[in-house]
């Protein structure tokens, strides 16, 4: 009974932030430029003044956030983007969080890179710590790639959880392209499929969080109530976003960038067919009314991902309706003051937010997809 207040109650607290939008929001919902330009650039004055993280300021929520402000300075141009990147970058001395073997610790790394590419000041960019972390991420052994920590999440495999394939495999794939080094290439593809092959679901096609979520056919398998396995929004938001970053900048004669079009393209087929009537999924794909209310994190990956398949020629245009009613709900959740609220917490599997609820990456999920609305005919 009272798990179903809390979710009416969310409900009803989501169709307040519609109804209350501002001129602005309105506008931003209906693809006026100036008026998403100005929606992101709130975001970022408002993240910027409110800085919060996990761990570090280096660590993986820094990272996704960062990554989002460097998408859009890309789309954009706007120096305030390229003021906030160089200025983490410069006080955090360009390092990655410490970490080694965990991918979530060289996100960070995707900004630095972005700015190496964009700057041309001499000696001011240091990716040396970069290298560092991806030279012993990639090419040490560790207990993880061993195969000796066997746990709940079985980590077994250098990414054993799907998050990782946001994190790492981006920066990665920037970074030999960057250095012309296709050694880095190779190396992340080989631990993108072991990802794949194990956390993969080829009947749902969208990706379990990690081993504890993959059915294997036992009383113990992990069920919503309504029956249906669980998958997290926010985790396959992950994937589907990195998809996108990693073939944005993957070159087009990569020998294996076919697999990466066509996982991308299933994922984005699942999360077309799923979409909510409102335009924002559920914490829950698979059991929406678990928390019946959108969640901005996982929408807003999944926004930037499908607007850049539209606009990369991946995607039917015919879905650009869809894209632009999922935008305009992600407006919709935006406060007044900036802050992007209706965004889960730091969790591993569905749980719900509030209009209250922010966090550093669902800024960044909501700036990424800002970057690719902007750029929809």
């Amino acid at each position: 009974m009272k798990k179903s207040i809390v979710v009416l109650l969310s409900f009803l607290t989501l169709i307040s932030c519609s109804k209350s939008q501002t001129v602005d929001a309105e506008k931003s919902a209906n693809l006026d430029h100036i008026a998403i330009k100005k929606s992101m650039i709130k975001a970022l004055e408002w993240q910027e003044a409110h800085p919060i993280f996990a761990i570090a300021p280096t660590d993986w929520t820094a990272g996704a956030y960062y990554t989002g402000v460097a998408r859009a300075h890309k789309t954009t141009k706007n120096m305030m983007y390229m003021a906030a990147l160089k200025n983490q970058a410069y006080w955090n001395k360009w390092q990655t969080y410490d970490r080694l073997h965990h991918a979530d610790d060289v996100a960070i790394s995707y900004s630095y890179l972005y700015v190496a590419r964009n700057e041309k000041r001499r000696n001011f960019v240091d990716l040396e710590p970069t290298k560092k972390f991806l030279d012993t991420h990639l090419f040490e052994d560790n207990n993880w790639k061993a195969g000796t920590n066997k746990s709940k999440e079985d980590k077994t495999i250098l990414w054993w959880w799907c998050d990782a394939l946001f994190m790492a495999p981006p920066v990665v794939n920037l970074y030999a392209k960057h250095t012309k080094q296709p050694k880095y290439l190779e190396a992340m593809h080989k631990y993108y499929m072991e990802a794949y092959n194990r956390l993969y679901d080829k009947e749902e096609n969208l990706f379990a969080r990690d081993m504890r979520f993959v059915w294997k056919g036992t009383k113990e398998d992990r069920k919503e109530p309504n029956g249906k396995k669980v998958f997290w929004s926010r985790g396959n938001g992950w994937v589907i976003g990195g998809l996108a970053l990693l073939l944005d900048d993957m070159p087009k004669d990569y020998k294996h960038r076919d697999f990466y079009v066509s996982l991308y393209k299933e994922m984005a087929t699942k999360i077309l067919e799923i979409q909510p009537e409102d335009g924002l999924w559920r914490t829950s794909l698979l059991s929406p009314e678990s928390y019946n209310h959108g969640e901005v994190s996982g929408s807003g990956f999944y926004t930037f991902a499908l607007a850049w398949g539209i606009n990369n020629g991946l995607l039917d245009k015919k879905h650009t309706s869809a894209v632009k009613k999922a935008w305009s709900s992600l407006a919709a959740c935006q406060h007044e003051d900036g802050r992007v609220g209706w965004v889960q917490n730091i969790g591993a599997f569905p749980e719900p937010a509030s209009a209250n609820s922010w966090q550093n990456f669902g800024t960044g999920a909501y700036l990424l997809a800002g970057s690719e609305i902007l750029k929809l005919k």
